[in-house]
C-alpha cells in the first residue's frame, strides 16, 4: 500500500507553531548557530512567542540536550546540529543518472518484536525505499547514497530490475498523484500567508511533505511534477530568514 502521505489529497499538515521550533529555526539562520538571549527575546516576539514563553522553552531545551548556554546567551548542540544536517540531505536529496535497476532490500530477521519492526519500517521509508510485500522493500536505483551498513544485520540488498515497465510499480508503490496535489496545495498557502508565524508554519509542513517525496526518476514521474518547484520554495524561504534574522541582530 503507498505510504508516506496525506490520506487526502491536497490536506495540509499544519502544525501549531510551538516555542522550540521558532528558536530552532532562529539559531540555525545565524551560523555559529548562536544568539544572545536579548536577541532572542526580540526576535521571537516576531513570531508570537512572549518573553515568559521563550524562557520556559530555553529551558527545557538546555534539559534536552537541544541548546547549551554560552556565555551570554544559546547555542544549538552539537546534536541537533547533525540531526540538522541530516535533515537538509534528505530535503536536498543527491540523485546520479539511472540506468533501471532498482534497489531491493529484503528482511531477513525473525523474532522481532513490534517496537524493532515499527523503527525499521521508519528508517527504510526514510530511505525512501517503499514496501512491494512484508519483508521486500525496493526503489529504483538513483539515489547517490549507500545503505546503512548496519542493516545487513537484519535485512540483505540486491540490485533488481522489474518485469514489467518500471512506471508500473513506480505508481503502485507511491501515490504520486496525491503527492502532487498536496505540493502545489502547500505551494498556494505558502503564497498567502505573509506573516512570519503564518510562513514558519507553512514551511515546516513544506519541509515534511519533501521527506516523503520519492525522489524518482524524472521518467517515472507525473507530468508537471512540482518536487522541483517546492524545494525552490523551500531554499528561498531559507534564504530570505537567514538574511532577515542577521539584519535584525546587527541592527540591535
Amino acid at each position: 500500500m503507498p505510504k508516506n502521505v496525506p490520506a487526502r489529497p491536497g490536506a495540509l499538515d499544519l502544525r501549531p507553531l510551538s516555542a522550540r521550533s521558532v528558536v530552532l529555526s532562529l539559531l540555525l539562520g545565524t551560523p555559529p548557530a548562536e544568539l544572545p538571549v536579548r536577541d532572542l527575546v526580540r526576535l521571537t516576539e516576531g513570531f508570537g512567542v512572549g518573553g515568559s514563553t521563550l524562557r520556559a522553552a530555553l529551558s527545557r531545551m538546555v534539559a534536552a540536550g537541544d541548546l547549551r548556554r554560552t556565555g551570554t546567551g544559546y547555542r544549538l548542540s552539537d546534536r541537533l546540529l547533525e540531526r540538522q544536517r541530516r535533515q537538509d540531505d534528505a530535503v536536498h536529496p543527491r540523485t546520479r543518472p539511472w540506468d533501471g535497476d532498482w534497489e531491493m532490500v529484503v528482511i531477513t530477521a525473525t523474532g522481532r518484536g513490534p517496537a524493532e519492526r515499527a523503527d525499521l519500517r521508519a528508517r527504510l521509508t526514510a530511505l525512501r525505499l517503499a514496501e512491494l510485500r512484508e519483508g521486500v522493500w525496493l526503489r529504483p536505483a538513483n539515489l547517490a547514497r549507500a545503505l546503512p551498513g548496519d542493516l545487513d544485520r537484519v535485512a540483505q540488498h540486491y540490485t533488481a530490475r522489474p518485469g514489467r515497465p518500471a512506471r508500473e510499480p513506480a505508481r503502485s508503490l507511491w501515490p504520486l498523484d496525491a503527492w502532487s496535489a498536496t505540493a502545489r496545495a502547500l505551494l498556494a498557502h505558502i503564497a498567502e500567508a505573509p506573516r512570519p508565524a503564518e510562513r514558519l508554519t507553512a514551511f515546516a509542513a513544506v519541509v515534511r511533505h519533501l521527506l516523503a517525496d520519492p525522489v524518482l526518476p524524472p521518467g517515472l514521474l507525473p507530468a508537471d511534477w512540482p518536487g522541483t518547484e517546492l524545494r525552490a520554495a523551500y531554499t528561498d524561504y531559507q534564504r530570505q530568514l537567514i538574511g532577515e534574522v542577521r539584519a535584525r541582530v546587527r541592527g540591535a
